[in-house]
This record gives structure tokens, sequence and C-alpha cells, in this order.
């Protein structure tokens, strides 16, 4: 009998390989790894809490996310361990970061007073991790701007509201072949770091997954994304282990007359007598609708063509030749069957994009389905 998870579509999530993904990370990051996964999104779309769960045996150092949202969720959830928001918080968020313990990304030290008198309304010192723009643009103080605010940075060293806890800038490129622009990158940080000689406690960690391996101890400390998910890191790096497998049922199967059409805009035609399967995925589910007639499918270990385009709730591929089909089976759209496996870079690759989108992008109405199976 089918679980009443599996009965439409849903996602598998291999949570040894997750675990195995972190510790390679940690083992390229030295004997003495910080690393900080990052759960923002929801975890890559797979599931905050339950990442948190899986790693938290692995001694990470703490959790990385992006809004402060995300944090306050993470610690209502029973999180204990540091959790970072790397996106700049506003001055609107400072009261709720206190108060739940949260560290924060500062980028502008005119911040920090007002950070700072929070800390101290709430009797909680604020964790600050101070960015470091070399080269990203999007955040953080410009390496030539440091000498100019070391007056804006005295909060950091003697406030009682604050806690000084990180120095960090984020790679741009390390997941290109040769990682252009790291070794500058990673000379700008260390020269904010010599200008203005924080304390020993404070961590400078520069790594993502791609720098991780690249870089690794002389990074400082990682804060590993996709990688951990499953997500290639360049040409020229590391395999993940998959974590992730989609899959939906066949709903339908039928024999198509040649000249047959389907889908909407009737792009696909029979060229003859063709049979075709209706999967219960699509667009809606978060298979991108760009698929439609250059995607594949895996049915009985077996790569089959999506064919016509992609609807919310159904996409259909042609199973000519694949006998024994019928409804109820299971199909794969990214992931393994049999010998045949459909990698998630692969398939973010046929729609044009990355895999952070892909993984992103399923949408909540797919369960997230763990498992402890290898």
């Amino acid at each position: 009998m089918q679980s009443p998870l599996r009965t439409r579509a849903w996602i598998d999530v291999r949570a040894p390989a997750l675990r195995r993904n972190f510790r390679r990370v940690a083992e390229a990051m030295g004997p003495d790894p910080w690393v900080l996964p990052m759960v923002k999104a929801d975890a890559y779309g797979l599931g905050a809490p339950e990442v948190v769960r899986v790693l938290r045996a692995e001694g990470p150092a703490g959790w990385g996310v992006a809004t402060v949202e995300e944090g306050v969720a993470l610690r209502q959830g029973g999180a204990s361990e540091p959790i970072v928001v790397f996106t700049p918080a506003l001055p609107a968020d400072f009261e709720r970061v206190a108060a739940h313990d949260l560290e924060v990304a500062v980028s502008d030290p005119r911040l920090l007073d007002r950070l700072s008198a929070v800390g101290r309304a709430c009797g909680r010192p604020v964790g600050v991790h101070l960015e470091v723009d070399t080269g990203m643009g999007r955040a953080g103080v410009r390496p030539e701007q440091l000498d100019a605010l070391a007056g804006a940075l005295r909060p950091l060293r003697e406030s009682d509201g604050l806690r000084w806890v990180g120095l960090f800038t984020h790679l741009h490129s390390a997941d290109e072949a040769g990682g252009p622009g790291v070794g500058a990158q990673l000379e700008g940080l260390r020269s904010a770091a010599r200008a203005l000689e924080p304390p020993p406690s404070v961590r400078v960690h520069a790594a993502n997954s791609a720098g991780a391996f690249r870089l690794g101890a002389e990074a400082g400390g990682a804060r590993p994304g996709i990688f951990l998910y499953g997500g290639r890191v360049g040409p020229d790096q590391p395999e993940p282990e998959a974590v992730v497998a989609v899959r939906a049922r066949v709903v339908r199967v039928v024999d198509a007359a040649p000249g047959a059409t389907l889908g909407y805009g009737a792009t696909h035609r029979a060229d003859g007598p063709e049979r075709w399967a209706t999967l219960a995925i699509g667009y809606g589910d978060g298979l991108p609708r760009v698929l439609g007639n250059r995607g594949e499918a895996l049915i009985a270990g077996r790569r089959v063509p999506i064919i016509g385009r992609v609807s919310m709730d159904v996409t259909v591929v042609n199973i000519s030749g694949v006998p024994g089909v019928e409804a109820g089976n299971a199909a794969t759209l990214v992931g393994r069957d049999g010998g045949e496996e459909l990698l998630l870079d692969e398939v973010a690759e046929a729609a044009g994009t990355i895999s952070y989108e892909i993984l992103t992008g399923l949408a909540p109405r797919l369960p997230r389905i763990w498992t402890e199976a290898e």
C-alpha cells in the first residue's frame, strides 16, 4: 500500500547523503573546521527544521539564514546553536534580533550604535559579523573605507550591547574553473583584518561551498550551501552526493494516433503512433515550464522525453517503446531510477538555470519525505 504522501508527487530526501556532503566540506576545512551550514530559503527548499535535525550531530558552528523571520522560526523550533542572519537587517528588526538571540551581518557601521542600544535594553549583547565587500558589491564595507570608519567601528570593541563575533566576505567566482579572483578577495579580507585588528575570538570566514574546497583552512571558516544539498560547485571541484529525488505518479496512459496534438498551444504533434503517460506534476509544483519539449523523466529505469508544454498540475511524457507502464507507476524528474539518473544540475541546465533555483522553486504542495535509506 502506497504512503499517502507518495500518492501524487513528492520529494525524497536522503539524510545520509546530506550528512556525508557536510563531512566532506568539514574535511576540506582542515583539522579544526568551522562550518556553518546555510539553511536559508527553508534549507534550499528541503525543510530547514529537518536539515537542522539531521546535521546537528555533525557539530556545525551554527546555522546561516537570510532573513530575521527565518532565524526566529529556527529559534522557536528549538535550535539552540548560533543563528546568523546574512542579509542586512533593518533597524525595525533589531528588537527581534536581540529578543531571539540572533547574530547579524552588518554592512553599515553607522547602525552599530542603534544595534548596541537594543542589545543593552534587552539585556543580551547582539552578536555581529562585520561584512567586507571584496568584489561581490551587494553588501559590506569596502576595504578602502575601513580606516576612515575606525571611529564608527568603536562600538564593536567597547559596547556591552554588542559581541563582535565574525569578520567575513562573500566569494563571487569560486565555482568557476580556477576560481578567478578568489585569491584577491581573500587577500582583501586579510587586509581588512590587519586594519581592524579584531580580537582572537572573532572568526574570520570567507568560504562558500566552492571556496571550502578551493581554499580549505585558508578561508578561516565555511558557510556551505548548495553542495550540502547535492548541487555541483564547479567543473574542477568534487562531486556531491545526490540528496534529492523528485517523483510523480503516472495518472493516465493513452495510445495517441498519428497527428494527435498535445497540450496548450498544441506544441507537440505525434509523428506516428505514440504512447503517452500523464504525470501528476507541473509548474505549480515547481517543475520548470521551460522543460516542455526539452526535458526528460525516468520511467522503469529509462529516459523518456517530456512532450508538449508543462501544465500547472500535469506533465506528459512519450513512453513509446517502454513496455508495461501503467497508472500508479512512479516517474522520476530529478534523481535515480535503476541504472539511470537525472542529476540536479542536468535538469537545471536543461531548464536554462542553476541548481539553486530548481531546489528553491519546488512548491510546498510536494511533501518532503526524509529517509535514512542508502
